[in-house]
């Protein structure tokens, strides 16, 4: 039996107190996400409490547990309430999750971002249902003149061990309100859990299906404007005027002006390029729409109005001269490329891309002289109430973030300008407003995945063995290369240097930052250089891991070489690799990001010559696997991904403005584009879980690259591979 220790910052953790009806509250901040059956298995009590940061369970037996992270459809609700009522061993049909609002005096890591929100949350959420099991228990022991060790609790229920006496949990809750919190709890062994690792519907699937309202764009108040902006048409420009009067008139239309949402001391996530907008205010969207239409609005240069042949030139430059923000070196790498018999060197490159959430930006703001009410899609509530208390001179506890189903976030949701800039209209309107982007507002602003290159070199020996690797990568504002993953420590010399850029585009993460473009071109080049040693493309990669586990180079490396084999050896065994299939094609690609191994096999075929994937095996190590389905899930929607991004998505620039501002000219990937097949396979251990929501992206796109490789003769270098030709020319010289 393991246990935990409940002191562990208890006193900031954990409080007791009565709930109406005899309810037990057990509260603590390092909740980070949890979540409701839909149909409860017991009555509800007759009062509940919405308290942020609480557990509750009522005289029924119900349980109600508070959400504090954002969903953004990675399922935290269905799976972080999984662990919960795993420990307290209550029946799920029993749980109801309600998503918190913004509580920083009860939550920590209460944001979504790094595939982040299990991993963070493991132990605390495990400590709180098994901390709520033992007081039941200490409760009815009391209530018996018994020890907690002559009783059992599962199911919801209390039992005697050597009696006939049973006890429900909603029966004992308020008796366990005075019961002083144990100093340790013991936690579950692995091999006992019922509901974690099973599989569980999404809680909130049927009313996504059935349209409820729960998203920000659903929200609405009494009195609500809706509100619409205008920002300069490039990187480099401001607004001056325009024809506000015309503007004011036109119907449907309450007000228009300039407004300004910009921040004197920016943080990490306030990244926005057009601080300074044109507003335009009215009851409906339609009129506001004509109204944009109508605008006449003159613009003046600020900056360098930046082209895509400027940003090419800017790489260049960075690869000469640019700010080497990390790097690594093991040996002599120079030395070694001059004994090699054997020299390959390549570069890889990625443009500008657009995040395209379905849900258009938008954020509710209701501002009053001396507070702010802020509801909307976020993945960073706290980076927006303290930008709005800054905007608004409002002291923090004045201003409160009530957190709406996000459709969608990929980073883009990071970054709160569109909140700030919903709070600075709402000031000036002087009463609630939704701001509503549109799709043209939101692809032209940004934030955009930065523009990479990589240039990798590798020395083959005259036994094909690989004794010299480096990589350089620089991008815009910065690079690519994390140089302690692999394959450093697998190669005696190596060295890999990660460079920074100049641009005035906004940028920002983008869904597995910097390690989806990474893991495209890393595993592209170590196929080809498998290819030149005349190598199988695993066995390969397996002989390096090997190095890795039995003579590592360098004191520090990132990856676990044994995880990393075993995923590989997993999606090898899988799929039958080696075995030759008439007209199917494969690439094969492994990656480690958010502490996750996760490597794919894609089948590809040719359809009236057009290359297309066919099926997808993936292997995956992320420790624990709370909820299967969703699991699986994730790794599904971030294959389907990778695939799209890597084929089609581009953003280019002329004279500070993107050429692409809708589904028009830039394309996502289509359903019949997407493999007809995704086989799925998670390692069994018990290493505490990882993240997931975004490390099934990354090895999809070097998969991709590779099995085109072999379907086409041709190697990919430069994404999108669609327009892989013209894109190598412009990007490479």
């Amino acid at each position: 039996m393991t246990k935990i220790k409940t002191q562990f910052k208890r006193r900031s953790f954990l409080k007791i107190s009565a709930a109406s009806g005899g309810g037990m509250l057990i509260g603590f901040s390092w909740l980070n996400g949890c979540a409701p059956a839909e149909d409860p298995g017991v009555a509800v009590p007759n009062e509940w409490f919405d308290i942020n940061g609480y557990i509750k369970i009522g005289d029924t037996g119900m349980v109600t547990i508070y959400s504090p992270n954002p969903e953004i459809g990675q399922n935290v609700m269905t799976s972080m309430p999984m662990i919960v009522a795993e420990e307290l061993d209550v029946p799920w049909e029993n749980v109801v999750v309600e998503q918190a609002p913004l509580n920083t005096g009860f939550y920590q890591n209460q944001f979504a971002g790094g595939s982040l929100s299990i991993r963070l949350s493991w132990n605390a959420l495990r400590m709180a249902g098994a901390t709520g099991r033992r007081m039941l228990m200490e409760a009815a022991a009391k209530e018996w003149g018994l020890t907690v060790d002559q009783l059992t609790a599962s199911d919801g229920m209390i039992k005697e061990i050597n009696g006939d006496r049973v006890i429900g949990y909603g029966e004992v809750a308020g008796k366990a309100v005075g019961i002083e919190v144990p100093e340790e709890v013991d936690l579950k062994e692995i091999k006992d859990f019922k509901l974690i690792g099973s599989s569980k519907k999404n809680v909130e699937g049927k009313k996504i299906v059935t349209g409820k309202p729960l998203f920000g764009l659903d929200h609405k108040s009494d009195e609500m404007l809706v509100a619409m902006i205008e920002h300069p048409p490039a990187f480099g420009m401001k607004v001056k005027s325009f024809n506000e009067e015309e503007i004011k008139g036109m119907p449907g239309v309450t007000d228009a002006f300039i407004v300004d949402a910009a921040l004197e001391e920016p943080a990490r996530f306030d990244v926005n390029a057009f601080p300074q907008l044109i507003a335009i205010v009215g009851k409906t969207t339609w009129p506001l729409m004509q109204a944009k239409n109508a605008l006449r609005a003159e613009w003046e240069e600020v900056g360098v109005l930046e082209s895509s042949d400027i940003h090419a030139e800017r790489i260049a430059q960075a690869f000469k001269t640019g700010e080497i923000s990390e790097s690594r070196r093991d040996g002599d790498a120079d030395a070694a490329f001059e004994k090699a018999t054997t020299v390959i060197e390549r570069a890889y490159s990625s443009p500008f891309m657009a995040h395209n959430c379905m849900e258009p930006m938008n954020f509710y703001a209701n501002v009053t002289e001396d507070s702010a009410e802020m509801i909307g899609p976020t993945q960073t509530p706290e980076a927006l109430e303290a930008s709005v208390a800054q905007l608004l001179s409002l002291p923090l506890e004045n201003v409160t973030v009530n957190m709406t189903r996000i459709g969608g976030g990929f980073g883009r949701r990071l970054y709160p300008h569109f909140g700030v800039e919903a709070a600075a209209i709402s000031r000036k309107v002087g009463g609630p407003i939704k701001l509503m982007y549109t799709r043209e507002d939101d692809m032209t602003q940004g934030t955009y995945r930065p523009i990479y290159e990589s240039r990798y070199k590798a020395g083959l020996d005259e036994d094909n063995n690989l004794i010299a690797f480096s990589v350089r990568g620089a991008g815009l504002p910065d690079g690519p290369v994390f140089p302690n993953r692999f394959p450093a420590g697998a190669i005696a010399n190596y060295t890999a240097e990660k460079i920074k850029g100049d641009t005035n585009l906004s940028t920002g993460a983008w869904r597995a930052p910097r390690s989806h473009f990474t893991a495209g071109a890393e595993q592209s080049f170590l196929d080809e250089v498998a290819e030149l040693a005349g190598k199988d493309p695993i066995e390969f990669r397996l002989e390096l891991f090997d190095r890795a586990k039995n003579s590592p180079v360098g004191k520090k490396y990132d990856y676990d070489a044994d995880r990393y084999a075993g995923v590989l050896e997993l999606v090898k065994e899988k799929s039958n690799w080696g075995e030759s299939k008439e007209g199917v094609y494969r690439g094969v690609a492994a990656y480690f990001c958010h502490s996750t191994y996760v490597a794919e096999v894609f089948d590809m075929v040719l359809e009236n010559g057009e290359p297309k994937v066919q099926k997808v095996w993936c292997a995956v190590d992320c420790g624990i696997v709370i909820n299967r389905d969703a699991a699986k899930n994730m790794i599904e929607g971030g294959v389907v991904d990778g695939i799209g991004h890597g084929m089609y998505s581009e953003l280019t620039f002329e004279n500070g403005a993107s050429n692409q501002k809708n589904f028009d000219n830039y394309q996502l990937i289509r359903h019949s584009q997407a493999p007809k097949e995704i086989e799925v396979f998670f390692v069994e251990n018990e290493i505490a879980p990882t993240g997931l929501g975004e490390p099934g992206l990354p090895p999809a796109v070097g998969a991709l690259a590779n099995a085109l490789y072999k379907a086409t003769g041709q190697r990919y270098y430069h994404s999108p591979f669609a327009t892989a030709d013209q894109g190598q020319k412009k990007m490479m010289g």
